[in-house]
């Protein structure tokens, strides 16, 4: 349908999607552009592939996912926070001559190819425990020097639930950087996406004797499904039940060779430094503002996926509407006859 065609039916899509019940039933998409772990313009439109191998991210499927350059050169991943606050590893940033002023931070995009939202950092804090021998405590956090708006492509990951979960649904790592072990030229210029399932620590132990309970393992089956170097940094995340929240569970660390059969990637517990990331943002005047949910608010939100801790965010309404709108038009098109 030509785009013309297209807005000249608007009124009519709006009438339909109004009688549907979606422009007044539709609190889940509105908490999406306020809350974390949500995926707004992903999950508002028809999926068509789910692609597994080193396959190719879509649109806002991660909108939290950042990279992290120096000199307009990808060298690390991240993850979105809060407004001020991304989330990463330590040894990224071990060259002591590596300034803040040094580092651009991308949000909002899949191709690095492209001119989006560029973002400047202020301050690197590694943690002061990180040791470069076995990568413990492989975490570090950029504070950045202007808030982030938040939208249907820049969204902040939730932080852990605690408790752990038993089991989770699924899991996927998403990153840009090599797609080839063998080729340190193979960076690859979109966000590429592999599926993980997070084994047990005893297992993984037997792997890797230096493993230190501040770290997890994740693979998927015996495939050569792995993270590698230009990844590092990125989010591991996961969701309890299709159509829920997504919260990072790991931080990508480091592993044995890259895509290696049979032998995880390692990656950061996240769950251990709740409490520290909430003290660097206590002490540097940018606090994430932590609200705790009580259990019955937690049983009414079951189907949006609760959380014990998230961040309370500065979310823009100005483009609620419009969001709205998009979203009617997306849902009578679906049902279009």
């Amino acid at each position: 349908m030509l785009v013309r065609g297209l807005l000249s039916l608007w009124p009519e899509l709006l009438t339909r999607a109004g009688q549907s019940g979606y422009l007044l039933s539709s609190p889940p998409f509105i908490l999406s552009i306020c809350e974390c772990g949500v995926r707004p313009l992903y999950d508002s439109r028809i999926q068509y592939s789910r692609i597994i191998e080193g396959q190719e991210a879509e649109l806002g499927e991660f909108p939290w996912q950042v990279s992290i350059q120096e000199s307009d050169h990808h060298f690390c991943g991240g993850s979105i926070l809060s407004e001020w606050w991304i989330l990463t590893v330590a040894h990224c940033f071990y060259s002591q001559e590596l300034s803040p002023t040094d580092l651009q931070v991308r949000v909002g995009t899949n191709d690095l190819t492209t001119s989006p939202l560029e973002l400047q950092v202020t301050t690197i804090i590694r943690h002061k425990g990180f040791k470069r021998l076995n990568m413990d405590n492989d975490i570090a956090l950029l504070l950045l020097a202007k808030p982030l708006t938040f939208n249907e492509l820049t969204v902040p990951i939730c932080l852990p639930l605690w408790p752990a979960p038993s089991s989770w649904h699924e899991c996927w790592v998403a990153g840009w950087g090599i797609t080839n072990s063998t080729d340190k030229e193979s960076m690859s210029m979109d966000l590429m996406k592999v599926p993980m399932r997070i084994i047990e620590w005893e297992e993984c132990l037997r792997m890797f004797p230096s493993l230190t309970t501040n770290m997890l393992c994740a693979l998927y089956g015996n495939e050569s499904y792995d993270a590698c170097q230009g990844d590092s940094g990125g989010p591991l995340v996961c969701t309890t039940d299709p159509g829920s929240r997504w919260y990072q569970v790991g931080i990508i660390s480091w592993g044995k060779s890259c895509g290696r059969k049979g032998f995880p990637g390692i990656y950061t517990v996240l769950a251990k430094y709740i409490p520290w990331i909430e003290k660097i943002a206590q002490t540097e005047g940018k606090p994430l503002d932590f609200r705790s949910q009580s259990s019955s608010d937690k049983k009414k939100n079951r189907q949006n996926q609760q959380f014990s801790k998230s961040p309370a965010l500065n979310c823009p309404q100005s483009w609620l509407l419009p969001c709205l709108l998009s979203f009617a038009l997306l849902r009578a098109l679906s049902n279009w006859k």
